[in-house]
């Protein structure tokens, strides 16, 4: 290999045919990509006419921030392909031999798909990280567009209830793998608060007042054992490569981690009865609101849920004991100071959307006299 070599890169390629020409398929370490690729992001130029230019969309420093996340994780891995246009000038492809030549320069490769995920392994320092790569070689703007949208407009986003009813699977623990099955155990069992009112899957059967979702119980609870979403990815990981939690601090269970230590010691029955028991105490204050199924009512809905949640939290801090199950009478005796009457919870009270359940929760907070989390 002369010097001149060392400007390129080299990587063995599958030649797919398709209608609208050939594609070039193989496997880059990550390394490889990050130094050839760029995102052409649309933007509006610095002109009073508003002229766009570019396909990609701007980078989402969140989902960026996830996916740096998930791929230090021993569950990483990225099974599609991303996507990148390339000139015949800086590439060519040996169909004798199967490989495919790279020029090795930043602005080579255009990503038409995938640079989120490019974005995601930029400073990754973990095990060998391969990507399945997809090169298209002179290929117009018009088609990279169309190719680009043809690929997210037409993506069906995957159901989140869906998405948490696939940890039944897990073989090991998770906060994910815990509120899916707490979810599944309220919605089940009769006596229960949520007796067949979840939407498992996502979707109703018609066979309850099933005005929730299995996502909006799973969220609400997950985040009492990890404070977000990156958390929880984290202490699934470490869950699986037999690394001890770090329990909650006095001072974190008072900002609302007050299932953590509950989760880390396996005491996943105590956080079931404890959502059990506040939603009873609120079927038992609220008896018609709870059980109505007229439309214009919120208390049973995800507005009213995700108000209630809230408070549940402010309850549990107020009552500081965060190694108890407090009793439905318990709770009941903090809802006893509400004014708030069953035809109360209506839609024209609380608008739908986070503006009504702020108002709702704000409401119940000042009647029952406690302090605002």
């Amino acid at each position: 290999m002369d010097n001149r070599d060392r400007d390129f890169i080299y990587f063995e390629c599958v030649e797919v045919s398709q209608p609208r020409g050939p594609l070039y398929v193989g496997a880059m370490l990550h390394s490889q990509v990050l130094s050839i690729s760029f995102a052409d992001v649309r933007r509006i130029e610095e002109r009073d006419i508003e002229r766009y230019i570019g396909i990609q969309r701007t980078l989402d420093p969140g989902r960026v921030q996830e996916l740096k996340q998930f791929v230090r994780t021993e569950d990483a891995s990225y099974p599609t392909s991303v996507i990148l246009a390339v000139t015949s000038e800086d590439a060519s492809f040996d169909p004798a031999n199967g490989i495919m030549r790279v020029r090795k320069s930043q602005d080579v490769a255009k990503i038409i798909d995938g640079q989120h995920r490019i974005a995601g392994l930029v400073n990754y320092d973990g095990p060998t990280f391969q990507l399945n790569v997809t090169l298209v070689v002179d290929m117009d703007i018009e088609d990279q567009a169309y190719m680009f949208a043809t690929i997210n407009l037409h993506q069906t986003k995957v159901n989140r209830s869906l998405g948490y009813d696939l940890f039944e699977f897990a073989t090991k623990r998770s906060p994910q793998k815990t509120c899916h099955n707490i979810a599944k155990l309220l919605n089940s069992r009769e006596g229960s608060p949520f007796y067949r009112r979840v939407k498992i899957l996502g979707r109703a059967t018609g066979r309850g007042k099933e005005y929730l979702t299995q996502a909006a119980i799973v969220e609400r609870i997950i985040y009492h054992i990890s404070k977000d979403e990156l958390q929880a990815i984290r202490d699934r990981d470490w869950i699986r490569r037999d690394i001890p939690l770090v329990r909650a601090t006095t001072e974190q269970e008072q900002k609302g981690l007050f299932f953590r230590n509950l989760f880390i010691d396996e005491r996943d029955d105590d956080i079931l009865m404890i959502e059990w028991n506040f939603f009873a105490a609120v079927a038992t204050k609220w008896p018609a609101a709870w059980n109505t199924s007229a439309e214009g009512f919120v208390l049973n809905r995800s507005l009213g849920f995700a108000a209630l949640s809230r408070i549940l939290n402010a309850i549990i801090i107020d009552i500081n004991e965060f190694d108890s199950v407090p009793t439905v009478d318990k709770f009941a005796d903090y809802l006893s100071r509400s004014q708030l009457q069953d035809n109360d919870f209506t839609r024209e009270r609380y608008i739908p959307g986070t503006g009504g359940e702020a108002k709702l929760y704000n409401e119940l907070l000042g009647e029952l006299r406690l302090a605002p989390q």
